[in-house]
């Protein structure tokens, strides 16, 4: 993690790229520390956050470290790193000045986190979103809670409980992205950056990623084919609902996204279709973040976070065996007590 001023502008840039910028409780640190500093500095007129590599932006949280401090004795390790990074997205959420995020590459999990709580998210045709909680026995946190149900009810929703990937234009198109620069261009833009786009004031950051936005892409025909699907299958909040519907609706798309539920922890799903659904109604982000946090904890502690984990990112067998491993077996109850709604 590497932070400096350049020219009025705070400049921070991952450079994790072995492991995909994943964040590690000293990079979450060195982020929250820096927007601190930044947040009274008269000289900083703005923030700018980059990868140093195109490969990806952030592929989010290291959830392999989380599960083995778990696994080692040690769960109040996960705890403090989800405390931090959930208070570094509300900091972000918060920050008074502008906050822009240079998407090149894969950025999932808590790389949207630090992303997409900031008022400027610019995108590459080589950008791809997700979420794929639900794959490792989580659930779409960092504020997912917040920000999924306000693209639409029902393509949080989608997005939550699949983790399916968008592209820059599918992302530009439902808001989790403001600007497309082209790839080509991104150097010259930070350059540009660098050499004096803060402005004193911050007016300079927003009106150098304008001068250099180009029309976002079009998203295809198929996009806008499913998108009519995914209102039809997931309107509705309630997630036996959501199964019925898939089920009983014709065509290829159905059936593989039928068939990839079936295959994520019934635990998790259960609980972001609850969550999601708290989300919609709240009022603010941090009753979110709140809600996120406890849950979090009892999550890392539980018994598919560790197999999903393991599963997907540690033996790489594709073989979870979930607890329990169907939807009828689950009860959010004791994983929602004292949750605020």
């Amino acid at each position: 993690m590497e932070h400096d001023v350049v020219g009025g502008l705070g400049l921070l840039t991952l450079n994790r790229p072995a492991a995909l910028n994943a964040l590690t409780p000293e990079m979450v640190a060195a982020l929250a520390a820096a927007l601190e500093r930044w947040r009274e500095d008269p000289s900083v007129g703005g923030v700018v956050l980059r990868s140093a590599s195109p490969r990806a932006f952030c592929a989010g949280g290291d959830v392999r470290a989380a599960r083995a401090t778990v696994l080692a004795g040690e769960p109040e390790a996960a705890d403090a790193f989800y405390a931090a990074e959930y208070a570094l997205n509300g900091r972000i959420a918060a920050f008074p000045k502008p906050y822009v995020s240079l998407i090149d590459g894969l950025v999932m999990g808590g790389g949207l986190g630090i992303s997409v709580h900031g008022a400027v998210r610019v995108v590459t045709e080589r950008a791809v979103f997700a979420m794929p909680e639900t794959r490792i026995g989580f659930f779409p946190d960092v504020g997912a809670s917040w920000f999924l149900p306000r693209l639409g009810e029902a393509l949080g929703r989608y997005l939550g409980l699949t983790g399916a990937r968008l592209d820059a234009a599918q992302a530009l198109e439902c808001g989790l992205a403001t600007h497309f620069v082209p790839g080509a261009e991104l150097p010259a833009l930070e350059e540009a950056l660098r050499a004096g786009g803060a402005g004193g004031a911050g007016e300079g950051v927003v009106a150098t990623v304008e001068r250099f936005a180009r029309p976002a892409p079009a998203v295809d025909a198929a996009w806008t084919e499913r998108r009519a699907l995914i209102e039809r299958c997931f309107g509705d909040g309630r997630l036996p609902e959501i199964l019925r519907r898939l089920a009983a609706e014709p065509g290829e798309w159905a059936r593989a996204t039928l068939a990839e539920l079936s295959g994520f922890s019934p635990t998790s799903l259960a609980l972001t279709a609850e969550l999601l659904a708290r989300g919609a109604a709240s009022a603010d982000l941090e009753v979110c973040l709140e809600r996120e946090l406890i849950l979090a904890r009892r999550m890392a502690r539980g018994h598919d976070f560790a197999e999903g984990v393991r599963a997907l990112l540690v033996d790489k067998d594709l073989a979870p065996k979930w607890r329990p491993d169907d939807l009828a077996g689950v009860d959010v109850r004791p994983w929602l007590a004292d949750v605020p709604r």
